[in-house]
C-alpha cells in the first residue's frame, strides 16, 4: 500500500471512534459516506477531462455542500437527500430512504472536508474498493446493527469463486446478494485470471451482473460497493432490483449464481391489520416451477435458484444443515434436485465463522442440466472441514489459506479426476470422500447430512480445545438453540 493510499485509508478511519462517541455507528458513517462519495465522484466526472452531463440538481450537488457550516449545512444536508431520493436512475436507488445520522454540524463539515480533499476518480478500484470493504466487515462485526447477516466470509467467497471459475462474457447472479461480495470476487478473479479484450470488459462492467437485495440500506451499500470496484457506472442502468427475488421467476436465466441466502427458516412478511397494528405472516410461495410448496425459506432459495440457471448453468449455494437433511419438502427438495441436476459436491462449513450466531452451514455446488429420464447426479463427493476444526470471529478467523485443500480436493480444472483423501485403513482422518448415488438415496429421507470423522474432543479428554472455544462452542450451541425456539414461538404467534 503506497504512502498516500495509506494516508486516505486512516482519514477515512479515523471518524469512526468520534462518530461512535456521538452514536453514529459504523453502518451509519458506512451509509453517509456512500451519499457523500457518490456526489464527490459525480462532481469529479462533470469536469475536464470527463465532461459528462449528469441529472444532479444545482442546488443538491457536491459543490452546495461545501460552502456551508453549522446549523445551515445540517438543514441543507437533509434537504438534499430528501430531494435526491425522488430522482431517477442510480441517483435516486443511491438516496432511497436517506436521512442524515451525523447530527453534529461540525463532525459532517469534517467528514465533508475530508472527501473534499482528495480526487476519487484517480484512485485504483482497489483502493477505493478496500477503504469501503474494511468498514462493511467493521459494519458486521457490530453485533448490535444485526448487519453481520449479510455479510459472508470473504475467505469462503473467493474459495468458491476459485471452485466455479467463472469465464469471461458470461451472466453470474445473486438473488440475495447483500453487500454484493460474490459479485466482487468474481469480478477480481476474472480480471486477474484474464487478459480481457475491450469487449469482455464492457461486458464485464455493464452486462455480468444481476442480483437481488430487499433491504433497502444493505442494497444502497451494494451498489456503491460495485460503484466502486468500477462495476456498473454512474448514470448507468441498475443491476441490484429491490423485489423479493422469490416471489416470482426469474425473467431471465445466467451462467453462474454464487449466494449464500439470508438465514433463518421461514419466510415471512409484516402487514397491517384491520386494527392498525403490524403482524407478521407467514409466507409460502406458491409457484408452479417449484417442485414443494414450503414456507422453509432456504428450501425456496434452492429451488430458485435452480430455476435461474441456464441448461448449462453453474451454482455454488451456502445452506444450512435444515436444507440436508429435514423430511417433507426437504427430501422432495433433495431428490429432484439430484434427478435434475448434477450434483457434485458438498462442503461442511465449520461453526464460528459467520457474523450471525449458531450457524452450522454448508456449500452445495451443482450444475444444472437439461431434461433426462435419469438422475444427473452420479455421485456426490463431501469434502467435512467442520469435525475438530475451530474457528471465531476474532481469535481464529476462517483465512483463505484454510481452504485451500478443499480447492486442491475440488480440482477446479477437471472435476471429473479427483481422489479420495478418505481410506478406512490407511486415512480415517481423510476429510474428502465420495459418496454414490445409490448409497445417497437409500438413506432415511435421502439425508445428505453425511459425517464419518470421529470428534476428538469427544474421545480424548487428554486433548480438549482451548476453554474459550469450547465456550465459543456451548454460545453457538444455546444460539441455536434460542432461535429455533423463537422460530417455535414466531409459528405460534402466526397461529
Amino acid at each position: 500500500m503506497s504512502n498516500n493510499t495509506s494516508s486516505i485509508v486512516s482519514k477515512v478511519w479515523s471518524f469512526c471512534n468520534p462518530l461512535r462517541d456521538v452514536g453514529v455507528g459504523y453502518g451509519d458513517y458506512l451509509e453517509q459516506l456512500t451519499y457523500l462519495l457518490f456526489l464527490k465522484m459525480a462532481d469529479e466526472y462533470s469536469k475536464p477531462p470527463y465532461n459528462r452531463q449528469l441529472n444532479i440538481p444545482k442546488d443538491f450537488n457536491w459543490e452546495s455542500l461545501t460552502n456551508k457550516k453549522g446549523a445551515e449545512l445540517e438543514l441543507h444536508y437533509a434537504k438534499l437527500l430528501r430531494e435526491l431520493s425522488i430522482q431517477k436512475g442510480i441517483l435516486g436507488q443511491i438516496f432511497t430512504k436517506s436521512q442524515n445520522k451525523i447530527q453534529d454540524p461540525a463532525m459532517l463539515a469534517r467528514v465533508i472536508d475530508m472527501i473534499d480533499s482528495e480526487n476519487w476518480l484517480v484512485m485504483g478500484a482497489d483502493v477505493k474498493g478496500d477503504i469501503y470493504e474494511g468498514l462493511l466487515e467493521k459494519n458486521a462485526e457490530d453485533v448490535k446493527s444485526g448487519a453481520g447477516q449479510y455479510f459472508t466470509p470473504r475467505a469462503l467467497i473467493r474459495a468458491m469463486v476459485e471452485c466455479v471459475q467463472p469465464q469471461p462474457m458470461k451472466t453470474i447472479a445473486d438473488p440475495a446478494c447483500g453487500t454484493g461480495g460474490f459479485f466482487l470476487a468474481a469480478y477480481d478473479y476474472l480480471v486477474k485470471e484474464h487478459k480481457l479484450d475491450k469487449d469482455q470488459n464492457t461486458f464485464l462492467k455493464h452486462s455480468t451482473f444481476f442480483g437481488n437485495e430487499i433491504v433497502a440500506g444493505t442494497r444502497r451499500l451494494a451498489l456503491m460497493n460495485l460503484f466502486l470496484h468500477n462495476i456498473g457506472d454512474i448514470d448507468s442502468d441498475n443491476f441490484i432490483s429491490p423485489a423479493d427475488a422469490l416471489i416470482a421467476a426469474s425473467p431471465k436465466t445466467y451462467d453462474y449464481v454464487l449466494a449464500n441466502p439470508p438465514f433463518g427458516k421461514k419466510s415471512s412478511q409484516i402487514f397491517t391489520n384491520e386494527e392498525g397494528e403490524l403482524e407478521k405472516d407467514e409466507l409460502t410461495y406458491n409457484r408452479q416451477d417449484f417442485w414443494a410448496t414450503t414456507s422453509n425459506k432456504q428450501l425456496n432459495f434452492v429451488q430458485h435458484i435452480r430455476s435461474m440457471l441456464k441448461t448449462t448453468g453453474i451454482a455454488a449455494v451456502v445452506v444450512p444443515d435444515n436444507v440436508l437433511f429435514e423430511g417433507g419438502a426437504g427430501e422432495a427438495v433433495r431428490k429432484k434436485l439430484m434427478e435434475t441436476t448434477d450434483l457434485h459436491t458438498i462442503l461442511r462449513l465449520p461453526t464460528g465463522i459467520f457474523y450471525a450466531n449458531g450457524v452450522k452451514a454448508n456449500v452445495i455446488f451443482f450444475d444444472n442440466k437439461p431434461a433426462s429420464k435419469d438422475p444427473w447426479t452420479k455421485e456426490i463427493w463431501v469434502y467435512d472441514y467442520r469435525t475438530n476444526i475451530h474457528h471465531t470471529l476474532k481469535k481464529n478467523p476462517l483465512k483463505t489459506d484454510d481452504l485451500k485443500d478443499f480447492i486442491v480436493c475440488f480440482n477446479p480444472t477437471n472435476r471429473h479426476k479427483r481422489n479420495e483423501t478418505f481410506n478406512a485403513e490407511t486415512n480415517p482422518e481423510g476429510r474428502w470422500r465420495m459418496f454414490p448415488y445409490e448409497e445417497i438415496i437409500s438413506r432415511d429421507k435421502t439425508s445428505l447430512d453425511i459425517t464419518w470423522l470421529k470428534d476428538k474432543s469427544l474421545a480424548d479428554l487428554d486433548n480438549l480445545p482451548d476453554p474459550d472455544v469450547i465456550a465459543e462452542d456451548i454460545i453457538e450451541n444455546l444460539e441455536a438453540g434460542l432461535e429455533s425456539f423463537r422460530e417455535i414461538m414466531r409459528t405460534l404467534n402466526t397461529k
